[in-house]
């Protein structure tokens, strides 16, 4: 009886209710796998291109895969301003005697908005080129001119008006007549596939061309993967990189063309030198010989998301060079490295480009 009891008790006794549990079983399922796959999707191309840049890091550089002597370094406003003096013009030049630098980019401005230069922002300058022309013969003096450009904010210099490329022109013509050897432009956030800053170039090159002057600028790095900078762009609202062939376009209107290969986001001096090395035979694969081809080198010490201070080193810098110098054109006379910047710098950065690149 009790076992019947037992029996009847059972079958009265309420079952769980296991109708709604499948589904809500079925939709943690799919949202995890979902996060899961949403997960690999970024991750795994993120580590597949760290992989890719640490191998491309490895190797030998070739032999003979040092400066041409055609390098330069980017120097403050102190230098035109009246806060320098003679002496430090001596040191200049004697620290200048053990490197393969050849130009000096000297910040002469910046622009204003409307393209005008006001003469107030370089007032030493005229004693600056003369000091440097004479304490250092050979090398070049070229005044570093940049601006905010207003193309992800409503602020800044906007290259598509015609009154503000000729008010840029203008500008070149007045700090030229000042005794410069050329004029280096940097004006940023440059976006890739720029009509109005090839038409920029073409104007200038005519008025640089006219007084003897070397025209050249500082130029944003390349797509590491085609249309990266449109990708980047719609994400991050900042499409950092250009195309290969709008930096070819660029290189071919220009003197000299100087990359800025900093501010990368790698995370260890292996993938940053791997990102260097990958950066110069972009460049190089489409700038032209006549084209002086520059690669940049952080001598500056920051950390902030862009750039990490203990990766983006000189020395790492200088091996990624030489990597991407041997393995596209080794033997390419035209071709040097741009130092950044020199407030900034330590003696370590000076050992290290002296080291990795002079001998």
């Amino acid at each position: 009886m009790r076992a019947e009891a037992a029996g009847q008790d059972q079958e009265q006794r309420p079952q769980p209710d296991t109708a709604r549990k499948p589904p809500r079983r079925r939709w943690v399922r799919w949202t995890r796998r979902t996060a899961l796959a949403l997960v690999l999707i970024v991750v795994v191309p993120v580590l597949a291109s760290q992989i890719a840049l640490r191998i491309n890091y490895a190797g030998d550089p070739a032999d003979g895969t040092y400066t041409r002597n055609k390098d330069a370094i980017w120097l403050g406003h102190a230098w035109v301003d009246g806060r320098k003096k003679d002496a430090d013009v001596t040191a200049l030049a004697r620290d200048l005697e053990t490197t393969g630098i050849r130009d000096l980019y000297v910040h002469s401005g910046p622009l204003e908005h409307d393209g005008t230069l006001p003469e107030s922002a370089y007032p030493r300058a005229r004693w600056f080129i003369d000091a440097v022309h004479t304490a250092a013969p050979g090398i070049r003096v070229q005044a570093w001119l940049g601006d905010v450009l207003a193309t992800e904010s409503p602020n800044g210099m906007r290259l598509e008006r015609p009154e503000t490329r000729a008010a840029v022109v203008a500008s070149t013509r007045q700090i030229l007549a000042t005794g410069y050897d050329g004029v280096h432009f940097d004006l940023e956030p440059l976006h890739s596939d720029d009509d109005d800053y090839l038409t920029l170039l073409d104007s200038l090159r005519e008025v640089t061309r006219a007084d003897r002057a070397q025209l050249s600028i500082a130029a944003h790095q390349i797509d590491p993967v085609p249309g990266f900078h449109s990708f980047w762009g719609t994400v991050a609202g900042h499409p950092k990189w250009w195309s290969q062939e709008f930096f070819g376009q660029v290189a071919r209107r220009v003197d000299q063309i100087a990359v800025m290969s900093y501010d990368t986001m790698q995370p260890l001096q292996s993938t940053y030198g791997g990102y260097v090395a990958q950066q110069t035979s972009l460049a190089l694969e489409v700038t032209p010989k006549s084209t002086d081809l520059l690669m940049g080198l952080p001598f500056y010490h920051e950390n902030r998301f862009g750039h990490w201070n203990h990766a983006e080193t000189v020395s790492a810098a200088v091996r990624g060079v030489r990597l991407g110098l041997s393995r596209t054109d080794a033997d390419r006379a035209d071709f040097g490295v741009a130092a950044y910047v020199d407030f900034a710098a330590t003696e370590e950065d000076w050992t290290a480009y002296r080291e990795g690149w002079v001998r």
